[in-house]
């Protein structure tokens, strides 16, 4: 699943043949939802159809005794909001129980289902297992990415996602591909919802459109940042700079997590006892004091990036397993408590400091690019490329990265400053979410591009050091480019080029090309090696 620029969250086209073949997977592969214990990194997987899910023991037990604190209050006739009466301003019209049946839905299955398994929503075990059986056998509404302001919750994108689920609308499955809804679960065997007392908005309160974009946004920002630092160590190689600023001496007296993190990566990048570099011991000699900021303060700028990104993981990881739609119920007590869990701030916010944090490792980037390809800061051939004039090499290329940079500039204006109130002065602050998550999504995807950039004139400019080698760690990254990219002779198209580089930042293969070397230095140092992949 992936945000499209025409406005529908589902992802088709290209899409549909992968997700087809998902299908293929072992049905008997599972991952069991509690309400609890629901990691970023699983979600992700989940949306990629890796697993089919199922609810705990815990979690049905959970989600029974709420049902039944909803269907005692219908039995005594008890006016209880989003039970019988209207939602929002009609929370004082009270719903005869033969107009109970609404129409709404909601946005990512795997999240929804695993809000409900906390077992404070009051729907029934038969609503939960259609869901987990739609999602189980890929049957996906269309959901609209815009038109939630986040106060309630993604109220219209979740409606959407329910209304498919109740065979209105369309939706997709791999069989069928975009059809009449009620068609699509009819092919799988799958009925269409026939919702309960509470059961429409217990569907479509909450926060999970902004979190499940949330958690790619997360997730890709967790490999673009760390693949950063591989990128920038190249660039420092490639300009012959100098390490001493990433002693680990400098760091112990400012010792902010990531800074420390940073530092300590690219120690293991560059020259050391470990891993020597030739490219470095020819210049050991040369009159530089020190280099420009955006060398010699990587991990200043890249650690406050990497502890922003860690900040709003552990934000999100708490929204992904909380109860925020509403009523709640709570069945040990047999009581609805109407409440504001549904509001969106705390994603929100935390979205719009995604996008502030991940954004400055594209503006670090782009600076460096530019000294790549400047040969007054480089020493090297004017945008890597001889015969000059007649070639341009990396000159658009860096025009594209101080595009992308400027636009991100303008997405990382805070959403969540904003406010329209909503639902005749009920919902009187909203928090926006929605756009903080399509927008820090969007930051991510170009920070990719930037660094994608970056990392072939990197390259390109160890071309021109040769026949001189860099550290072990970083030619393999070399090798790992000019698998599918060649080196710059003339000048071609370069978009395939960006492309394919972006593709291996996407996949974290600069990661896993240099990563068991990174720990091969901490081995011989005596550190833990790098944490594993949640």
């Amino acid at each position: 699943m992936a945000v499209q620029e025409h406005n529908d969250f589902v992802n088709v086209g290209k899409e549909e043949t992968a997700i087809g073949k998902r299908q293929s997977l072992d049905p008997k592969k599972y991952l069991s939802l509690d309400g609890n214990s629901l990691t970023i990194a699983d979600l992700v997987r989940l949306g990629k159809g890796l697993f089919n899910i199922k609810l705990t023991t815990e979690a049905e037990g959970k989600i029974n005794e709420a049902r039944e604190v909803i269907e005692t209050i219908i039995k005594e006739n008890r006016v209880v909001y989003g039970v019988n009466t209207g939602f929002g301003k009609f929370a004082h019209m009270l719903i005869p129980k033969d107009k109970l049946i609404v129409e709404r839905t909601r946005m990512l299955l795997a999240l929804r289902i695993n809000v409900l398994a906390k077992g404070y929503s009051g729907v029934s075990m038969e609503t939960v297992q259609a869901m987990v059986k739609a999602f189980n056998a890929s049957c996906l509404s269309w959901v609209p990415e815009k038109g939630t302001v986040g106060a309630s919750g993604d109220l219209a994108p979740l409606a959407h996602l329910t209304l498919g689920l109740m065979g209105e609308g369309r939706m997709w499955s791999p069989q069928r591909g975009w059809d009449d809804a009620k068609t699509v679960l009819e092919c799988h065997g799958l009925t269409p919802l026939v919702l309960k007392p509470k059961e429409g908005i217990g569907l479509i309160n909450g926060t999970q459109m902004m979190s499940s974009l949330a958690a790619e946004a997360v997730e890709r920002a967790v490999g673009v940042a760390r693949q950063a630092d591989i990128i920038a160590a190249l660039s420092l190689e490639a300009l012959r700079g100098t390490t001493k600023a990433f002693h680990s001496d400098v760091h112990a007296v400012r010792p902010h997590p990531g800074q420390i993190e940073v530092a300590l990566r690219l120690r293991s990048l560059l020259h050391s006892d470990v891993f020597p570099s030739q490219i470095s011991d020819s210049h050991r000699t040369c009159d530089r004091v020190q280099d420009a900021y955006t060398l010699r303060c990587i991990p200043q700028v890249h650690g406050v990036s990497n502890d922003t990104i860690a900040f709003v993981k552990s934000i999100l990881t708490t929204e992904l397993n909380s109860a925020t739609d509403n009523p709640l119920v709570f069945a040990e007590r047999g009581e609805t408590i109407s409440g504001g869990n549904f509001h969106g701030e705390y994603p929100a916010k935390a979205l719009d400091y995604l996008a502030i944090g991940v954004h400055e490792l594209a503006s670090m980037s782009e600076r460096r690019t530019e000294r790549l390809v400047n040969p007054s800061l480089s020493e090297l051939p004017a945008f890597l490329v001889q015969d000059g004039g007649l070639n341009s090499g990396f000159m658009i290329a860096h025009c594209t990265a101080a595009a992308l940079v400027s636009e991100s500039k303008a997405l990382c204006h805070p959403s969540s400053v904003d406010s329209l109130s909503t639902s005749a002065a009920t919902e009187d602050h909203v928090s926006m979410g929605g756009w903080a998550a399509r927008k820090a999504l969007r930051v991510v995807e170009h920070v990719e591009q930037v660094l994608a950039i970056e990392l072939l004139a990197a390259c390109q400019a160890l071309e021109f050091l040769r026949p001189l080698k860099s550290t072990t760690p970083l030619e393999k990254v070399h090798e790992l480019v000019r698998t599918v990219v060649r080196p710059w002779d003339h000048d071609r198209q370069m978009s395939p080029d960006i492309e394919a580089a972006h593709t291996l930042l996407r996949e974290e293969k600069v990661w896993e090309a240099a990563r068991p070397y990174m720990d091969q230095y901490r081995d011989r140092l005596g550190l833990k090696p790098l944490p594993l992949d949640d």
